[in-house]
């Protein structure tokens, strides 16, 4: 296996300095003139300003402005992080070991850095307030569901726990709340073939071979609500959402099914309520059975008239 470069630049902010290679072939007389095609989103001036400051470098240090164009290289800089809002939630911790570390994600907050998200996501947040600069995920939860997630410790432990999850050896449940149907037969299994087309927020059911699959359960109700257990055997994007709403019971909160709502990102009020409350597996380093268990609540279920209220709550009950 071929080794990873190792990035001539210190991580920053926790995370890794951007890489980008250059063409074996072009027109650009230097690698200015290249990163102003390549980068359109960034103004020419700041990558002067970035090129005089010495932030943009090779494997033998900084670039001049004028440094010239080398087929086949590479050139490493930190990218000016976007201003986010401070998602003022906390991230529970379940379980650290030397190996791996088991979360509680808050809603509201992103897994791992993108797009808008960078500083504000649980990733960076744990590499800096834990001191653990290696750390990565496992798996992913969306950034509006809350619940567990597993993120690996020891480098050298990367590839047998993201298998897990890349085989589906991991059981996993999930809580939801979402409106009572007394007609609804369950328990039952739900299948279905789900699209997700890129650039396009929403996904979508459509006819064809299965390729989403969950068991949905009704644990209990009360007052018109119910509370549901959820098994995914598969993970489609959105797909406990897109299955929810199939059965004409979508969870609550849920901002894009049925009907695709436009909500700012730093609107904390009425969290979809959709919780990863469980991960079992077999540990691939010990071999012993390990189960963990979230340790928050959905809050439609225990404080609905807080859920439902003009407040900003937590959206999660206790932590």
């Amino acid at each position: 296996m071929r080794r990873r470069q190792q990035p001539p630049l210190p991580k920053r902010h926790g995370l890794d300095p951007a890489r980008l290679r250059l063409p074996e072939d072009g027109h650009w007389t230097t690698v200015r003139d290249h990163l102003v095609e390549r980068l359109p989103r960034v103004e020419p001036a700041r990558i002067d300003e970035m090129l005089r400051a010495g932030e943009i470098v090779d494997l033998d240090g900084p670039l001049a402005p004028d440094a010239p164009f080398v087929p086949g290289g590479a050139v490493w800089f930190h990218r000016d992080l976007p201003v986010e809002r401070a998602v003022p939630f906390e991230i529970g911790i379940v379980h650290r070991d030397d190996d791996i570390l088991v979360v509680d994600k808050p809603h509201f907050l992103a897994t791992i850095p993108r797009g808008q998200h960078i500083l504000q996501t649980a990733l960076v947040r744990l590499r800096r307030e834990l001191d653990l600069p290696d750390l990565i995920p496992a798996h992913r939860l969306d950034r509006v569901t809350a619940g567990l997630v597993l993120f690996v410790v020891n480098p050298a432990a990367r590839g047998a726990y993201q298998t897990m999850f890349h085989r589906r050896t991991v059981r996993k449940e999930y809580e939801a709340i979402a409106a009572h149907d007394p007609a609804l037969v369950l328990p039952r299994t739900v299948r279905s073939r789900i699209v997700k087309e890129k650039q396009v927020l929403a996904a979508y059911e459509v006819d064809g071979e299965p390729n989403a699959e969950t068991e949905v359960a009704l644990l209990d109700h009360r007052a018109g609500l119910g509370r549901y257990r959820l098994r995914p055997h598969t993970g489609r994007t959105h797909q406990l959402r897109l299955h929810m709403n199939g059965l004409g019971v979508p969870i609550l909160g849920d901002d894009f099914y049925p009907v695709l709502t436009d909500k700012s990102v730093d609107d904390y009020t009425r969290p979809l309520q959709l919780l990863a409350a469980s991960l079992e597996f077999t540990d691939p380093i010990s071999g012993q059975p390990r189960r963990f268990e979230t340790r928050r609540e959905l809050q439609a279920w225990t404080d609905p008239a807080g859920w439902s209220g003009t407040s900003q709550p937590d959206g999660i009950g206790r932590s």
